[in-house]
């Protein structure tokens, strides 16, 4: 019997994501960590004001071979690399504000 855990191991799911199923998982994973990753923006160059999340992976991996920046931001940074890295965008676009 195939159940959600399935659907996320490989790959988006058919159906879309809802955020109770997110919070279901609240053991695993800090929800408001998680919100707060899915609304950070890009605060300088020429992603400025775009969110994190929807940045370029080519973009993300050129900045990892630079070098992360320091702090909070270099933390996001190393999140949204391996959230792109495993094509796991779709389970932040539900927690943006728009």
């Amino acid at each position: 019997m195939k159940n959600r855990v399935d659907d996320y191991a490989s790959g988006a799911p058919e159906e879309p994501v809802r955020l109770t199923e997110i919070s279901d998982l609240s053991g695993l994973i800090d929800l408001g960590e998680l919100t707060e990753l899915a609304n950070a923006k890009m605060p300088f160059g020429k992603y400025a004001g775009r969110f994190l999340v929807d940045l370029p992976e080519t973009y993300v991996l050129w900045f990892k071979g630079k070098g992360y920046p320091e702090g909070k931001l270099g933390e996001q940074f190393r999140a949204i690399e391996e959230i792109k890295t495993n094509g796991l965008e779709y389970l932040l676009h539900p927690l943006i504000r728009r």
